[in-house]
């Protein structure tokens, strides 16, 4: 099983931006390290008009997505603990 956790590089350690659940202690694990919060489209097969595309497609959405109850979504398993 495979686990993803975002988190920050800072004076040689990697802080987590949250605790991720059902993981020992001493876990191996692999980091990778992102130059940017950019997506390289090409890299995922997407040209510029089909990024385009999908840009006013899902801007549509963009609303819904932005309003504040969507918050629970942003630590979703916490909040599905707590049912």
């Amino acid at each position: 099983m495979l686990t993803s956790v975002e988190g920050t590089y800072r004076n040689g350690r990697v802080e987590l931006t949250e605790q991720p659940t059902d993981i020992d202690e001493g876990t191996r694990v692999i980091v990778t390290f992102m130059k940017s919060d950019e997506i390289d489209l090409v890299s995922q097969g997407i040209n510029k008009a089909q990024a385009d595309i999908l840009r006013s497609h899902l801007a549509t959405f963009a609303d819904d997505w932005d309003s504040a109850e969507m918050s629970i979504y942003d630590n979703y398993d916490a909040a599905k603990t707590n049912l």
